[in-house]
């Protein structure tokens, strides 16, 4: 056979071959994640590492009003032995269950007794304050500066709530924003509704509701999303039906209250709680605690001048 014929069977089995290669194996493309436009991209909060669905859908939302008007009313502060005795139970289900001596149960005898409580229309605000916030405070001269250089860097994010905070601290800035510490009672009454719910956003407990933590040698939980901090308003399933962010976990907040183990079994209007104490009330759980303590009835306390990374607060205002 001559050499052009040679030539041309040659050129046209190569042909065939990539033909079929081809077809056995379709080039691959690279795909892009389809892009927000750009007014949806706004509205995301910057640098924020929220939790994301199985699905990875980004929920977009409206940022909510900086403060929520509570209406008057009345409500029963407080916890019955059968709540107490649920918060008992929700201890053992935790990891180190068996943690829950006599003196972890005891705890939760602070909630007694249940009383109601009359409140006048009050302010409270929509989300822990942030470090943001708090900044401006501190450029105007009236807040110190949280202790964030100390060891504490990881927590110094703008929109993460502010931390390493005493009581003092909290009451300074609210004062400087034209407020104050809400109450003990307004706080619970803000958390649980009119109707006693046991937890911010109704009476069973969801996981992904709050940055919890976990009764645990371990007491950090990345099962809702955050190991540690969490940006405000991230958990946007946990917000009451007033539309008040974060009142279960994330960071305890302070209170304006004086601490004292048991409440005074009559009815009230507007208390402030007592007239002294050593220490003063912590409310809503946090990132490093489990279930029990994330009720909406739940309640802390330590001394006024102590500091810690999963401690902040919110304001209120009298309508």
């Amino acid at each position: 056979m001559r050499p052009a014929a040679l030539f041309t069977l040659a050129t046209l089995a190569s042909i065939f071959a990539v033909s079929m290669i081809g077809l056995a194996a379709p080039p691959s493309r690279t795909r892009r994640a389809p892009r927000l436009p750009a007014s949806a991209e706004a509205a995301l909060p910057a640098g924020a590492g929220g939790p994301r669905s199985p699905a990875s859908v980004v929920a977009l939302r409206a940022p909510g009003p900086p403060a929520v008007l509570v209406r008057a009313g009345s409500f029963t502060m407080g916890s019955s032995e059968i709540e107490i005795a649920h918060a008992v139970t929700l201890c053992k289900l935790e990891p180190r269950g068996d943690l829950c001596v006599d003196e972890t149960e005891a705890s939760f005898a602070n909630e007694l007794v249940p009383h109601e409580v009359y409140l006048s229309d009050f302010w409270i605000d929509r989300t822990e304050v942030t470090v943001a916030s708090y900044r401006r405070c501190v450029s105007a001269g009236l807040c110190t500066e949280p202790p964030y250089a100390s060891g504490g860097q990881r927590f110094d994010r703008l929109d993460y709530p502010v931390v390493l905070v005493s009581w003092s601290d909290a009451q300074r800035y609210c004062a400087w924003a034209g407020g104050r510490l809400p109450t003990e009672a307004e706080w619970e009454r803000a958390a649980r509704g009119a109707a006693g719910r046991r937890y911010p956003w109704g009476h069973v407990y969801n996981p992904f509701h709050a940055n919890h933590g976990r009764l645990s040698f371990d007491e950090l939980d990345d099962g809702d999303g955050f190991l540690e901090l969490a940006p405000v308003g991230s958990l946007v399933s946990g917000r009451t039906p007033d539309g008040i962010d974060d009142l279960a976990g994330n960071v305890e907040e302070w209170v304006a209250d004086y601490y004292h183990p048991e409440y005074p079994s009559s009815s009230a209007k507007d208390p402030r709680g007592p007239d002294m104490g050593e220490e003063r009330v912590l409310r809503g759980g946090s990132y490093i605690l489990g279930r029990p303590w994330l009720r909406g009835a739940a309640r802390g306390h330590d001394l006024p001048t102590s500091r810690r990374a999963w401690r902040g607060f919110r304001c209120a205002r009298d309508a």
